[in-house]
């Protein structure tokens, strides 16, 4: 019978200091190459499973877990070149996340280490990852057909030869392995716990509690969103604003939401899934004692890829709806203002926009903060 809990030096570094376990050079490089004969390996015992689990057991966790991402990429790319649907990758954002964190929790647990701190990661990011796959189902995402509005827009301005280049490298490629990437603080967590111990401490009870709370959040940020579009509906259906939700008639003439958290943020869902992966990186880098890590690089682009994504969005709805540059200049993108003023103050004739000129940073403070409804 095969020893399904081999050596852990096959699979990870001999450390001895917190610090080092955030040391690319140490942790990562000298267990890249086996990334090289992983494929093999898993065909050659694809019909026994405890060959497999020997396979997956003696190599590092975070190796596997890149292996799995590049795996995935040549089948989204198929996948969408056929359907000529680009929101494979989409169907899949809030599902690889919690596979990678489980995936990092199942490996510690059957090598025999310790396991709090990562179960503790696992189970925030399977609210995580439950909230958002719930919130993209109920809007229609794994519908036949469905397809992210803005990959139309992106569609139309690069043409097919152009998209298909872009299809491989980015949306594939660069798509698959970020997931992958912001949940390799994980990886540096498990090692810090083979140092540490089972004992959870300051880090561990500060840094799952703010993940839960920021999960909690991004579901109000998306609650709000869903009633006001569903009071919208009725509105256009009826013509009359509907009684058993609390927008005005202005608001709802407006066709975007600015109550709730989103009269604070023009996209609270999307700052509160950055503050995600965000808090899991500083996580990390406190058990680690270090101030900065490699991970960062995979945290960072995280952030610049969303930049990228909700300027597209809003230069989409400026185009769509009249207030919304009001809007902008009213309300912070992602963090409120220092002086955020709220959609709802009086305008004279109704038009946001027709005010616009005249409803200039030094009126608003002239006549001191807006009036909520």
């Amino acid at each position: 019978m095969l020893d399904l809990r081999p050596t852990l030096r096959v699979a990870l570094p001999v450390l001895k200091t917190v610090p080092e376990c955030a040391d690319f050079s140490r942790t990562v490089s000298p267990f890249l190459p086996q990334l090289y004969d992983l494929p093999q390996r898993i065909f050659d015992n694809f019909n026994n499973l405890e060959a497999l689990q020997h396979v997956y057991l003696s190599t590092n966790p975070l190796v596997t877990a890149l292996g799995f991402s590049l795996f995935l990429s040549p089948i989204v790319f198929i996948v969408a070149e056929i359907n000529k649907n680009y929101s494979q990758v989409d169907r899949l954002w809030s599902i690889l996340p919690v596979i990678y964190n489980s995936h990092y929790a199942l490996w510690a647990h059957l090598s025999g280490l310790p396991t709090q701190r990562l179960d503790h990661v696992m189970a925030v990011t399977i609210l995580w990852g439950a909230r958002l796959t719930f919130n993209y189902w109920r809007k229609g995402g794994y519908s036949v057909g469905s397809e992210d509005y803005r990959w139309n827009i992106v569609k139309d301005y690069a043409g097919p030869a152009v998209m298909f280049v872009f299809n491989i490298v980015f949306i594939s490629l660069a798509q698959n392995i970020l997931l992958f990437a912001i949940t390799t603080p994980t990886y540096i967590l498990l090692l810090c716990s083979r140092i540490t111990g089972d004992e959870l401490n300051f880090y561990d009870s500060i840094f799952s509690k703010l993940i839960f709370v920021i999960v909690l959040i991004e579901f109000f940020a998306d609650q709000q969103q869903w009633d006001f579009h569903g009071a919208k509906d009725t509105y256009k259906a009826t013509a009359k604003v509907p009684k058993e939700y609390s927008y005005t008639r202005e608001q709802l003439d407006r066709g975007f939401n600015t109550s709730g958290l989103w009269a604070w943020s023009r996209h609270p869902n999307f700052a509160a899934e950055q503050g995600v992966w965000l808090a899991l990186y500083q996580w990390s880098c406190s058990e680690s004692e270090t101030y900065v890590n490699w991970c960062f690089a995979a945290t960072l682009s995280y952030l610049i890829l969303f930049q990228a994504s909700t300027w597209l969005t809003e230069l989409i709805s400026a185009k769509k709806y009249p207030d919304y540059r009001l809007y902008q200049d009213r309300v912070g993108r992602f963090l409120p203002k220092i002086a955020t003023g709220g959609m709802d103050a009086p305008t004279g004739n109704g038009n946001a926009v027709g005010q616009k000129q005249q409803d200039t940073p030094k009126a608003v403070k002239a006549t001191g903060s807006t009036r909520k409804r």
